[in-house]
């Protein structure tokens, strides 16, 4: 049993799945980054809708509806058909788009469970647009809250939760993985409050020794311990009339939770050496990423700690969220700076760090792109090097930077060699970067010297190029140096792909 299961938690946050929960589909990325996070939202029993580039109509909560539009979507439909079991089943198109889900190509229709559609299916198309395939237990709803971000269920909650506990003085427990945001959440509710004129105290209760703890959260008279000059004011007392955030509450020294416990009560402390209570109007908000259930943290101080519990997910649980993340954290215009490939393979990590180690990466990502370079996704996550190696991890390739948007006729072999392999070899991202049509990209390619078309390379070369990419055909083409699509279809008549 979880601190989450067995603790009095809002009833926002606990959606009614007896009746079925609505299909959405939320744009994680496209060209157009203003789009991101629009989201179309399906009837609890439709049981199919047609994608193509004109239908449906995506849009905010306070928006109109906008179709995808980009022209790499094909026109021809494809169907998402819903069945009684909610589970869903994605027809492809008959048309030359390339269709990906979660970062593999589809070659087939494919049916995903109930379960899986909760856990958030990324749904690419064209290698220029991504979608989320969700599913919503509370209709879209614009309730912001500064640094909540987010689109899907669990984020609208969130932000119904802090605003309702907010105006209170109940304490608060927030709980979830390192890196979701616990203290964004407090910092929020402190400034919905009416103590928000106040400053917000906070304390990483991780960081208290088992000696000195009593004295930094109570204060200590004179002579209270070896090395106490002068009276000492402890946190509670700072945080009269304010917020007393304690940070990593599941490693408070036990010596201290008894006197937590009490202070909780009735809002009464002795500091060290004292001969008389004092009494505290700090309104507290504990978090903590541990289980708390059990007998190495006092249950009696749990029980007054959970006054209101909000548990907050993790960051795999909401790929839906992850384009206006993205756009949050980035900026508008660095995060139209990005290549589709990347945010799909950013999208698709599981993030074990949570919000803090997408934040790092996205960091990484502005300084490379800053140097004129490309973000690379192992080097913005710092895999793990090879066991046995030595070497420091490679820095950010020096690249030159983007090309500047210009007449085709000004454009060189490196302007387009450059596009090509920066959008993976597909010829309507490079031609959408290069600001020119996609038949006049096929001219310049026709001209060049270093890229060749497809049948214009041997056999043998081709499925050496296809086993080191162990067959992926993007990486396939940027080993040989031409366009992903015709390789396709070249593999497919050569049989060399399913």
């Amino acid at each position: 049993m979880t601190d989450a299961t067995r603790t009095l938690t809002s009833p926002l946050g606990q959606p009614d799945f007896a009746a079925r929960p609505l299909l959405a589909l939320t744009i994680v990325w496209h060209p157009d980054v203003t789009r991101i996070g629009d989201q179309f939202v399906s009837g609890a029993h439709s049981d199919a809708l047609e994608l193509n580039r004109y239908s449906p109509l995506f849009c905010k909560p306070d928006g109109d509806g906008l179709a995808l539009g980009h022209g790499g979507i094909s026109r021809e439909p494809m169907r998402i058909v819903r069945d009684a079991q909610d589970g869903v089943t994605l027809h492809l198109p008959a048309t030359r788009m390339v269709v990906e889900l979660n970062g593999v190509i589809a070659q087939d229709r494919t049916r995903l469970d109930a379960a899986q559609i909760g856990a958030g299916q990324l749904l690419g198309l064209g290698r220029a647009v991504l979608l989320c395939v969700h599913w919503m237990s509370l209709l879209p709803k614009a309730n912001q809250i500064a640094g909540m971000v987010g689109v899907g269920s669990a984020a609208i909650a969130i932000r119904d939760q802090l605003r309702m506990v907010a105006p209170t003085d109940m304490p608060v427990l927030m709980l979830g993985e390192t890196g979701t945001g616990k203290e964004i959440a407090a910092r929020a509710i402190h400034a919905l409050s009416k103590r928000c004129d106040a400053k917000l105290v906070t304390v990483n209760m991780a960081a208290l020794t088992e000696s000195l703890a009593a004295a930094d959260l109570f204060g200590a008279v004179k002579g209270a311990y070896t090395g106490a000059q002068t009276e000492r004011k402890g946190l509670f007392a700072e945080a009269d009339d304010a917020t007393l955030f304690l940070d990593e509450i599941g490693n408070a020294p036990a010596t201290v939770q008894p006197m937590l416990l009490r202070v909780l009560d009735g809002g009464d402390y002795r500091p060290l050496g004292a001969a008389q209570d004092r009494r505290s109007t700090a309104r507290l908000i504990a978090a903590t990423d541990q289980e708390l259930d059990s007998a190495a943290f006092n249950q009696a101080l749990l029980q007054r700690l959970e006054g209101f519990v909000i548990q907050l997910p993790p960051l795999r649980q909401r790929r839906e969220d992850f384009g206006v993340l993205l756009v949050h954290l980035m900026g508008r215009e660095m995060a139209a700076r990005l290549s589709y490939a990347l945010v799909l393979q950013l999208a698709c990590y599981d993030w074990p760090g949570n919000i803090r180690q997408l934040v790092r990466a996205l960091q990484r990502a502005k300084l490379t792109l800053d140097v004129g370079a490309e973000p690379l996704f192992d080097q913005l996550l710092r895999l793990p090097r090879q066991q046995g190696s030595d070497a420091p991890p490679p820095a950010p390739p020096v690249a030159p930077a983007p090309p500047v948007r210009r007449k085709p006729s000004e454009l060189g072999e490196q302007d387009i060699l450059q596009a090509m392999a920066q959008h993976g070899w597909t010829i309507q991202s490079a031609a959408a970067a290069l600001d020119i049509s996609r038949p006049t990209l096929y001219k310049l390619l026709e001209r060049h010297s270093a890229i060749r078309r497809p049948e214009q390379i041997a056999p043998d070369e081709i499925k050496r190029a296809l086993a080191d990419s162990r067959g992926d055909v993007a990486r396939c083409a940027a080993l040989l140096q031409t366009p992903a699509e015709p390789l396709r279809r070249l593999l497919h008549k050569l049989q060399l792909l399913d």
